[in-house]
């Protein structure tokens, strides 16, 4: 019974990654575009309780880091941030490779296009 849903897992989760797999761009028909929503569709049915699930659980962890930190909500907000943050569905240009799934969200002020490396002597 276990080796089977272990199995089922696996075989889900390869699919999931087959699936978000970059492709090169084509005209896409209608049947196209409804094959990467239903795609889409079915993805998030795996990936929003599990997102869900992550989320409430960061909340919980957060309030009792913020407890046991005497009150310190830097110490809260570095726990809930990641957790409730980021991307709750899966969409078609997720699928395409488009656009990244985000599971742990980033600060609000966070912007990708303005982050600077520094270089270190």
């Amino acid at each position: 019974m276990i080796r089977i849903n272990a199995m089922r897992v696996g075989v889900v989760v390869g699919v999931l990654v087959l699936m978000l797999q970059a492709a090169p761009a084509s005209a896409e028909s209608k049947g196209s575009t409804a094959g990467w929503g239903s795609a889409a569709a079915l993805s998030s049915l795996i990936y929003g309780p599990v997102k869900m699930t992550y989320s409430l659980l960061g909340a919980v962890f957060g309030g009792i880091a913020w407890g046991l930190s005497g009150g310190d909500s830097d110490v809260m907000d570095a726990v809930i941030t990641p957790a409730v943050r980021g991307d709750y569905v899966i969409t078609p240009s997720h699928l395409r490779g488009e656009q990244r799934v985000e599971f742990f969200g980033r600060q609000p002020g966070y912007r990708e296009d303005t982050v600077v490396l520094e270089e270190v002597y």
